[in-house]
């Protein structure tokens, strides 16, 4: 191995909270070299964010570091200020988890990017604009010289996530920290990204670390990996051995975990008496100052049998969650109908359908945004209990009890606060919430696809528990083709608001029909790293 361009050696990394200083990374090693690409792998709050943002000093005022963080020759922990800011971008830059929320909106991508090249040098304005518009071209944005007067909310997510890696190449650094930068991407849009790290990675001669709990990613783009766990390092092997032969019991915990398509129990094909059935569906959003509407939904129509699970995959804007809402009322369909247990719901009144809600619900996203910060995570649970006059405060309050036992939640925690647990255990509150009322029906839109792949695994087991036993229908919407073929005993393919695919999902997913779906299956990332090589010229292909 050559010499390593970035050493960590025994970091320690402590937050002062209440007094006390709280151990979050102990001893933590690792280094990269010259055009290699080092994962940093492991569940939240297993210290990986934290160590790559202590390598430029990013970390909030209450945190203090010990041990030796080396550029080459010079030891960052020693630098002030202002000398580090001078490596911050130019030497050592960072590709942030969430673009959405890194990018300044109330700038346009391209005044965000001139003012990351021209902070390290006073070059004219034009020249400096002239420079963003050929980063733009190099990571692919389409129309840049229009993208580049876009503001962050006017870019899909992957356009943002390319806008945020054009900022961090600007410079052409030597080392790329790549924090989460596929989460919460559509399998296509991922695959993208990670072929433009791959490629630019090569073109830049850059040392990469790439934090990732997505061992699919780690298959597909890492070199050498480094396993932590509860702030230590736990193991440590180049990419091909660590997934053949993992030898941590944790590191063997983190593969199993993984929803492995092609290995998901065979589902029996009965047809039941239909919960819902969708008719012709469409929804367009209405245009603004006179500007033509939107169509986001096309013809769409299926039905979801009693006790099944229907998948619904696409890309991001394949109009996935736009039918989500649309079933539960929260986006008005323009025409087509949507029968709940016999009933068409299109046409309901606010007041009629109010009442009728109580046969169906959803699992929203995100968890953290759509629990209300205010209210005890009991409370959160009860509300559609008391909204629909479910039964008197003592018995509700004992169905809140039994909901944390459903979702393995301490009944000691109704009164907890939703910032006050992981993402995860915030999540199984969602469900619970959704199943108060004991619906026929539930709407899961991407419950899992911000979760790492342990907590995944868990909520994912709970979910098919509970789906078993309570014998709901569901309607699951995801990115994720290896937890769809996990939980779905059909799924439906959408590209452009337009169902493109139809049928049971080993069938759909180990033998597509169109070329859509097999771009689709291709784009998904295998944590096998010999598999996901065979994948990736699959995926390019077809691409093409």
């Amino acid at each position: 191995m050559t010499e390593p361009v970035l050493s960590v050696e025994r970091l320690s990394v402590d937050f002062r909270i209440a007094g006390e200083w709280v151990p979050a990374v102990k001893d933590v090693s690792f280094s990269v070299a010259k055009g290699e690409v080092v994962a940093i792998v492991g569940e939240s709050g297993s210290g990986k964010s934290v160590s790559s943002m202590s390598v430029l000093g990013l970390l909030a005022k209450n945190a203090r570091r010990r041990g030796s963080i080396r550029y080459g020759d010079t030891e960052l922990l020693d630098l002030d200020e202002e000398s580090l800011r001078a490596i911050r971008g130019r030497r050592i830059a960072m590709i942030f988890q969430e673009p959405m929320t890194a990018l300044n909106p109330v700038y346009t991508i391209g005044e965000q990017i001139i003012e990351a090249v021209r902070c390290h040098e006073r070059v004219p304005v034009a020249e400096a604009r002239s420079r963003a518009l050929e980063l733009l071209r190099k990571v692919g944005i389409p129309e840049p010289d229009k993208r580049i007067d876009s503001y962050p909310h006017q870019l899909s997510g992957g356009q943002r996530q390319r806008a945020m890696i054009a900022m961090a190449i600007s410079w052409s650094p030597e080392v790329i920290i790549a924090d989460e930068p596929t989460t919460a991407l559509d399998v296509t849009v991922q695959a993208e990204i990670l072929e433009l790290l791959r490629r630019l990675q090569k073109d830049l001669g850059s040392a990469v670390v790439l934090i990732t709990h997505d061992m699919g990613v780690v298959a597909d783009l890492a070199d050498r990996v480094v396993v932590m766990k509860q702030g230590e390092v736990v193991e440590e092997a180049p990419v091909a051995r660590l997934f053949a032969e993992p030898r941590h019991e944790y590191t063997r915990k983190l593969l199993s975990a993984v929803p492995r398509r092609g290995q998901a129990p065979e589902k029996a094909l009965t047809t039941p008496e239909p919960v819902i059935r969708v008719t012709g569906l469409q929804v367009e959003y209405p245009g603004r100052f006179g500007r033509k509407g939107f169509k986001a939904v096309h013809d769409v129509g299926f039905e979801i049998g009693k006790g099944k699970v229907l998948g619904l995959v696409g890309e991001s804007g394949s109009g996935k969650s736009t039918i989500g809402r649309a079933i539960v009322g929260l986006v008005r369909a323009t025409s087509g109908s949507i029968e709940i247990c016999g009933r068409d719901v299109t046409g309901l009144g606010a007041k009629e359908l109010r009442g009728f809600r109580r046969k169906y619900s959803m699992v929203f996203q995100d968890p953290g945004s759509s629990l209300d910060p205010r209210r005890s995570i009991g409370d959160s649970i009860a509300a559609p209990m008391i909204v629909n006059r479910y039964a008197g405060r003592a018995a509700v309050h004992e169905r809140v009890l039994e909901l944390l036992d459903q979702v393995e939640l301490p009944r000691a925690w109704a009164g907890r606060f939703p910032h006050e647990l992981s993402g995860g255990q915030r999540q199984r509150v969602g469900i619970a919430r959704a199943l108060a009322l004991e619906p026929e029906l539930l709407i899961a839109d991407e419950p899992t696809s911000a979760l790492d792949v342990s907590v995944q695994a868990t909520v994912l087991r709970l979910f098919q528990e509970l789906q078993d036993r309570l014998g709901f229908s569901c309607l699951f919407i995801s990115h994720d083709l290896g937890v769809v073929e996990l939980l779905a005993h059909d799924v439906a393919v959408l590209q452009h608001g337009r169902m493109v695919e139809h049928g049971p999902a080993r069938e759909v997913l180990n033998d597509p029909k169109t070329d859509y779906t097999r771009r689709l299956v291709a784009a998904a990332p295998v944590p096998d790293p010999a598999e996901q090589a065979e994948r990736r010229e699959l995926w390019r292909a077809i691409s093409r």
